[in-house]
This record gives structure tokens, C-alpha cells and sequence, in this order.
């Protein structure tokens, strides 16, 4: 292998985000695959997803508003805890601050079904939403994010430590995806533009 210059190609590492077997009560799924949404904050996905570094998993939560695909929410941790899920939300609601009634959906994930997010649901007035279990496409939307970041960006990174990996999630999100990065669904306009020309329109 050294003399014809091969290499092994390192084996994709694969970890389980979703801890559905549990005893915790589950919402009925609202979304219904219906994605499409006609104003900001009226519906939001929510997931976890991960990164592996020198230093160990990285996991990161969104929550993504489904009318302009923005990523409003955003957390990482070294361990998938609540704290994770309900800081992703809580920058998004004091980002977005909606109204009551919001559609907030997620798998039947432990972090989700737990009492602490339950609790911040209902505080901020929202109604819970959940996939069928074992059904990543009743959360499509976010599955194609996270897939766009591990595609387009992480692809063949090798992250010496969880920082480094944070900065360069935080760069994709802010910077390119939510600025930059055109999608089909839109128009090929960003979601920040999309929202953008959503305000100037209705204010018009």
C-alpha cells in the first residue's frame, strides 16, 4: 500500500443522539411533514447532531424557523444533557421573542420529553410537536442542515479540539449559512435576505 501511495480511508464515526426509550410523555406530531410556512416564528425544528475532535464528541443542538430555514438557535456542549437543548432555545426565543402559539417540533429524543424543556415550552407559550418514533423525516429540515454543515463544511476536518470545532460551527452558522448561502426553497436567496424582503414586503 505504501508503494502504490493508498491509504485506508477512516471509517465515518457514528453516535446516538436520540435516547427515545424512556418513560416520559410524548407530544402528538402537529408538523405532519407540512414544511412549508407562510411568516417567520410560526414554526420551529429542533435537533442534535455531532462532531468528532482529537479531544473528544462535540454535539450541537439547533432549533431552525421553517419559513426562512434560519438557524435562530444554537448550543454545543461535550455532553448531551438538557442544558444543551434548552440553551439552544433559549437564544432562540430571546433572539426572536415570538408570540404565544409557536409549533415548536423535535423527535421523542429524552432531552425533549424532559420536564426542564417541557417546562421552558410552556413559559415561552409554545406547543409541542414531535416525530413518529424512529422517523427522521417527520424532521426533515433539520436533517438537511445538519447535513449541508457535514457536507459542505466539516467534510474531512480533522479538529484537534472542541474549540476549534466550535468556531468553525459558529462561522458556518452565522457567517455563511444564515448570510451567505443560497437555497432553492428561498428563491435562491439567503435566509436573512429572505426575511428581509418578507418585512419590506408586508410593510409595503
Amino acid at each position: 500500500m505504501k508503494k502504490a501511495g493508498v491509504s485506508v480511508k477512516q471509517r465515518r464515526k457514528f453516535r446516538i443522539t436520540t435516547d427515545s426509550k424512556h418513560n416520559l410523555p410524548v407530544a402528538p406530531n402537529l408538523l405532519e411533514r407540512k414544511f412549508q410556512v407562510d411568516r417567520p416564528d410560526a414554526v420551529w425544528c429542533s435537533d442534535i447532531t455531532y462532531l468528532w475532535t482529537m479531544e473528544g464528541w462535540l454535539y450541537l443542538a439547533v432549533v431552525i424557523d421553517l419559513f426562512s430555514r434560519k438557524v435562530v438557535g444554537w448550543a454545543m456542549s461535550n455532553r448531551i444533557k438538557a442544558s444543551l437543548v434548552t440553551e439552544a432555545l433559549s437564544m432562540a426565543y430571546w433572539r426572536r421573542k415570538p408570540g404565544k402559539g409557536l409549533i415548536h417540533h423535535s423527535d421523542r429524543g429524552s432531552q425533549y420529553a424532559g420536564g426542564d424543556y417541557q417546562k421552558l415550552l410552556r413559559s415561552y407559550g409554545m406547543t409541542c410537536s414531535m416525530s413518529r418514533k424512529g422517523d427522521c423525516w417527520d424532521n426533515a429540515v433539520v436533517e438537511s442542515f445538519f447535513h449541508s454543515l457535514k457536507t459542505e463544511w466539516t467534510a474531512g476536518m480533522l479538529y484537534l479540539n472542541r474549540s476549534d470545532a466550535r468556531r468553525d460551527v459558529i462561522h458556518y452558522i452565522e457567517m455563511f449559512y444564515n448570510s451567505h448561502r443560497l437555497h432553492s426553497y428561498l428563491e435562491y436567496k439567503n435566509p436573512n435576505d429572505f426575511e428581509k424582503n418578507f418585512t419590506l414586503t408586508k410593510a409595503a
